[in-house]
């Protein structure tokens, strides 16, 4: 496909981001190394950590998603105080495809924007973006009133800018496999601001996947690297995060621990899409048995920078305890990154800079969740990152009906429960919400 080519970048460039690179990797060597020791796909019950009533629980709720018509989940739990516990389910008929394990590669969906903007905000402690740089200091021309727009408007989603996904009908085409197109961001952004903005730039808060795409561009611009070789010099080389990568653009050779993403069919689906999707809209892929297609092969070129990482439980789970406890942002970025803004009127979270604080029935924990075409993802942690948790299910409408949603709400809920060592709720409504 036509691919951004990023601007020519000096050699004193280069050098900076591998002298960064450096410094992470030694400091973060020793507890990775940890990490990775601890970690595995099947841990026995009774040890420090999960106990095996809470792991038990966890299975039956997991298997309650998949009898409720989810073609699989997996979760994965570290209270901070011992192994991991990681659960795998899938659906009998998915199998022919690919069998679910623990370990599989996800696509992260609008996840990606937490890395993102720690790339961002590294930039910002190298002194080379400063958060209230205008956008039209770096994309000249690309974005109309972009002098009033800033990088932190972008990242905490006040920029007012029109969200493309899944508000714009050509990219939505994309997006669902109907249209074969391969974008550019440019031309992304083009889509974007070819609408009104919804608002004054810094006035209200409306999520907008168009924004990411201008801050990939932004920090391509400023190093003079792609942003796929930023995330992973900077964040996944000296995490040692080995299932994480930005798709560039065009699909890269699939991974063979990718796992597949299902959507309904088209009759499956028009019952359950969300308010705004166009009548009509539907997945393209191969059928599947319980009114599946799969979208596995289904292009991410629509989300680049706002939602197209792929990426591990273990390694996100890596990545999320690096960013809280202060290993990859100086207290400074960190600090930014944690200030937050209200969301919609009525929702009790509230988003930071490519982090959002969620209100859940056991308490407050940070993180992300991303959708991209067959792919569902929850992953938080606590305050402090010693704790993790991740929920990852292979498909977005096919948990949109009252009882997958229910189903995925109570496994999400029990595990940030089980995380935080709080006892499950027996009313737990805190829905989890997409992005």
């Amino acid at each position: 496909m036509p691919r951004y080519t990023p601007y020519p970048h000096a050699a004193h460039q280069a050098c900076l981001t591998l002298a960064l690179a450096a410094a992470l990797t030694a400091t973060l060597t020793a507890c990775t190394a940890a990490d990775a020791a601890q970690d595995t796909a099947s841990t026995p019950a009774g040890r420090p950590g999960v106990t095996a009533a809470q792991e038990t629980r966890l299975a039956a709720l997991a298997q309650q998603v998949v009898g409720a018509g989810a073609p699989g989940v997996l979760v994965r739990v570290d209270n901070g105080h011992g192994q991991a516990t990681a659960i795998a389910r899938q659906a009998s008929w998915a199998r022919a495809d690919h069998t679910l394990t623990v370990r599989d590669e996800f696509r992260m969906g609008s996840n990606t924007k937490t890395m993102v903007a720690t790339v961002v905000l590294q930039l910002v402690a190298d002194h080379r973006l400063q958060l209230t740089d205008p956008v039209e200091k770096w994309l000249p021309g690309l974005i109309p009133n972009g002098s009033a727009i800033t990088l932190r408007m972008l990242l905490n989603h006040t920029s007012g800018l029109y969200n493309i996904i899944p508000d714009d009908a050509d990219v939505l085409k994309t997006f669902t496999g109907q249209d074969a197109r391969q974008w550019t961001p440019e031309e992304l952004i083009a889509a974007g601001v070819r609408h009104a903005p919804l608002f004054p730039p810094g006035t209200k808060y409306s999520y907008s996947n168009t924004g990411y795409i201008a801050l990939g561009l932004v920090a391509e611009k400023a190093t003079g690297h792609t942003l796929s070789d930023l995330v992973q010099e900077r964040i996944a080389k000296p995490l040692h995060l080995k299932s994480t990568y930005l798709v560039n653009g065009s699909e890269r050779t699939r991974s063979p621990r990718l796992a597949h993403g299902y959507e309904p069919d088209p009759a499956h689906l028009a019952p359950v899409l969300w308010p705004g999707i166009p009548a009509g809209t539907a997945f393209v892929g191969p059928a599947r048995p319980a009114g599946y297609v799969d979208a596995t092969g289904i292009n991410e070129n629509t989300e680049w920078a706002s939602g197209s990482m792929v990426s591990s439980a273990q390694d996100w789970a890596r990545f999320d305890t690096a960013l809280l406890s202060g290993k990859l942002l100086p207290s400074a970025q960190l600090k930014e990154m944690k200030t937050t803004v209200a969301e919609e009127s009525g929702n009790p979270n509230r988003y930071g800079l490519g982090l959002e604080k969620k209100v859940t029935p056991c308490g407050a924990v940070w993180g992300h969740d991303g959708q991209a075409p067959g792919f569902s993802s929850w992953d938080y942690t606590d305050g402090t990152g010693r704790r993790t948790v991740s929920v990852h299910v292979p498909t977005i409408f096919g948990i949109a009906a009252a009882k997958p949603a229910a189903a995925t709400e109570a496994l999400v809920n029990a595990a940030v429960c089980t995380m935080l060592d709080k006892p499950i709720p027996t009313t737990a409504t805190s829905a989890p919400t997409g992005s």
